[in-house]
């Protein structure tokens, strides 16, 4: 007799041809889902990619950025000393017109009162023995800066009384570049206005009589 050939036993009474059918289907599967891992991995790739373009073109945005910033800070300051250089020259000879006789000009005059808590800064400082003038200048004047050169005028008129200084104050705005509406706030709370005029510069008496602080 020969060997008795020994047939393979299957789960659940499958068939060979059940279970390779089986695996073959498993097979598929899992190349199918070997397929998904390749493509998720690929992806993730290319986002990590996007990532990092999007992170070097963020850095070279911010770079431009500072430097657009540090090239419109210098050019603004360029524009603030051409405003100053603008009416520095023959300031007092100008206002000598409007019959303002000042003897003395001082500029970027900084007030430091600790005691009193009185601190202040003026661009130009024109006095004599009985008045003074304060001017703040501008390369585009806008509405805050005549209402915060209307509270340095008050501040100013505080120190004077405080350091027994009895003359009275009048004030003045330049500018490059003025809008209509912040001449007109400027004139109406009496101050003067200083803008360009030709090669020169124009001063614009407050309607009626200038304040005096």
């Amino acid at each position: 007799m020969g060997d008795a050939q020994i047939q393979p036993t299957y789960p659940k009474g499958l068939d060979f041809e059940q279970v390779w059918a089986a695996l073959m289907e498993n097979r598929e599967q899992l190349k199918e889902t070997a397929k998904r891992q390749e493509e998720t991995a690929k992806r993730q790739e290319e986002t990590a990619r996007q990532i990092e373009e999007t992170d070097h073109h963020i850095k070279e945005t911010d770079r431009q950025i500072k430097d657009i910033n540090k090239r419109f800070g210098e050019y603004s300051n360029r524009l603030g000393e051409i405003a100053e250089y603008m009416v520095a020259p023959n300031l007092r000879e100008k206002f000598s017109e409007l019959e303002y006789n000042f003897q003395k000009t001082s500029k970027n005059t900084e007030v430091s009162d600790h005691q009193n808590n009185i601190f202040f800064e003026i661009d130009y400082f024109l006095e004599n023995y009985s008045k003074a003038m304060l001017v703040e200048v501008k390369t585009k004047l806008i509405s805050d800066h005549v209402n915060a050169h209307i509270a340095r005028l008050e501040k100013m008129r505080k120190y004077a009384d405080l350091h027994g200084d009895k003359r009275s104050f009048l004030g003045a705005v330049a500018g490059v570049v003025i809008p209509d509406e912040t001449r007109k706030l400027a004139l109406n709370n009496g101050l003067f206005v200083i803008e360009p005029s030709g090669e020169t510069f124009k001063i614009t008496s407050p309607d009626g009589n200038p304040r005096e602080w």
